[in-house]
């Protein structure tokens, strides 16, 4: 992208609110990269400490995840193979679009972190919005997780009961609601208090090493299937065109890496726009590979009869797929404290900059904040948990949100830095990258309202 000379919203350091809140808050910084400081001279010089290959295995990391689960199920909804994978490859050029987007308009506005960008690039408005949006989508996505615990859990304590899973909340200890309770209280809420959370940077390779193995085992199963498992019925194309888009959310939230692509970029040693553009283009080609084994494999395995959560669909005496089941809440119990920790700092950065008051001035409320905060989002996400029925209505919901992370801001983005730059005449080249960024936020705003409105008058009021 061609950049113009001027400036990028200069009333940036204007707001009523406290100008270096959020920078001092330290938002959504990445736990899998080391980042300098802002406006330091290592990093003028590129001198990060990522490689352009580190960047590709963090970028992956933090795409795959335990969204996969819920792709065979969205390549059922999409109407098939066929469906799925054309709906994929045409949301991916967006995606790598928009990651592109952010490093662009992250160097134009020495920023470091999305909602930072967003902030100084589009304005106070879009800002808070962005956070607002950040801050729902984390705590969405720590519900579904503990959401997966409890679905892992009932099939592994039926093979260890070795009771059907109909009957295996007859005893208190197995019913589901107390074992996520108790893994809950035990295991999350306690890596979720601290203030800093560097020591979860290393659970990163566990993560991928257990989607790697999720993926393997879905796709064995489907070449070398059990005698038992009979595919229901293997749809061959969407019952109504619409029907395609309800499989959006799951590919926008799976895809979506974008909140914490923008420290990962600044961690590279040669932050260039060309690099970052090959590192996501391969990482998300990878992470293309892994959802597609995964959906086009269980979907294929169980046809329409597919589970929200494919695990969910085999039998819970299978020893690999428990293996599965087993890495999958080890991925999930170091998740969760990242994910609230991101939230948390959205929270905390928004009230920071409300009051108007530094991080230095207030450490013993910020304890105290932070306690009330912590316990509070612990809280409601474990009661939602033990209410909701299945990933898939939580996904529906905050799958819209990843679409605003994935089209909308930085389509705002690119309008807002391209006609920030002074210029005596407007290029062709200008005008097409305008364009793009509208049709991003359309695209964007459509995928949103759609699923959001699906998810309501569907799926919630189901």
């Amino acid at each position: 992208m061609a950049q113009g000379t001027g400036s990028i919203n200069s009333d940036y350091k204007d707001w009523e609110w406290s100008d270096d809140a959020g920078e001092r808050a330290r938002l959504l910084q990445s736990p899998s990269v080391e980042t300098v400081p802002k406006n330091s001279e290592s990093q003028r010089n590129g001198l990060g400490a990522t490689s352009a290959l580190g960047a590709v295995f963090i970028v992956v990391n933090a795409a795959l995840g335990a969204g996969l689960l819920n792709f065979p199920a969205a390549f059922s909804m999409a109407g098939g193979v066929a469906a799925g994978i054309g709906l994929q490859m045409c949301m991916l050029i967006f995606i790598i679009g928009g990651l592109v987007i952010l490093a662009y308009c992250s160097q134009a506005s020495n920023e470091r972190t999305y909602q930072e960008v967003v902030w100084a690039v589009c304005g106070k408005v879009p800002g808070v919005l962005c956070e607002v949006a950040i801050a729902v989508y984390t705590f969405g996505t720590c519900i579904a997780f503990l959401i997966i615990i409890g679905d892992q859990q009932d099939k592994i304590i039926a093979a260890l009961v070795k009771e059907p899973e109909e009957v295996g909340s007859s005893r208190w200890y197995t019913d589901r609601k107390f074992t996520i309770s108790i893994t809950a209280f035990l295991l999350i809420l306690p890596l979720s208090i601290p203030k800093e959370i560097g020591f979860q940077k290393y659970a990163s390779s566990l993560s991928v090493i257990g989607t790697w193995y999720v993926t393997a085992v879905i796709i064995i199963k489907y070449i070398w299937p059990d005698k038992e498992l009979v595919p229901v019925e293997i749809p061959t194309s969407p019952s109504t065109w619409t029907a395609v888009f309800n499989a959006m959310p799951t590919i926008c939230f799976g895809f979506q890496c974008h909140v914490s692509s923008v420290p990962v970029f600044n961690s590279m040693k040669q932050p260039e726009v060309k690099t970052w553009g090959a590192v996501v283009t391969a990482a998300m080609v990878i992470a293309l590979f892994v959802y597609t084994g995964t959906g086009i494999c269980g979907f294929l395995t169980f046809g329409a009869g597919v589970e929200q959560d494919v695990l969910m669909s085999y039998p819970s005496n299978d020893i690999p797929v428990a293996l599965a089941r087993a890495f999958i809440i080890l991925c999930v119990l170091t998740s969760y404290p990242i994910l609230h920790f991101c939230g948390r700092a959205v929270l905390e950065g928004l009230w920071l900059r409300y009051t108007g008051v530094t991080v230095e001035e207030d450490v013993v409320r910020e304890r105290r904040r932070r306690l009330l905060q912590t316990i509070s989002w612990f809280l409601l996400t474990l009661l939602l948990a033990l209410f909701i029925p299945d990933i898939g209505k939580v996904i529906s919901v905050i799958g819209g949100l990843a679409a605003c992370f994935i089209f909308v801001f930085p389509g705002l983005c690119l309008i807002q830095a391209k006609l920030s730059e002074i210029q005596e005449t407007r290029a062709i080249s200008w005008w097409a990258q305008v364009s793009y960024g509208v049709f991003m936020v359309t695209l964007g705003a459509f995928i949103f309202g759609q699923t959001t409105a699906n998810a309501i008058f569907v799926d919630l009021t189901a």
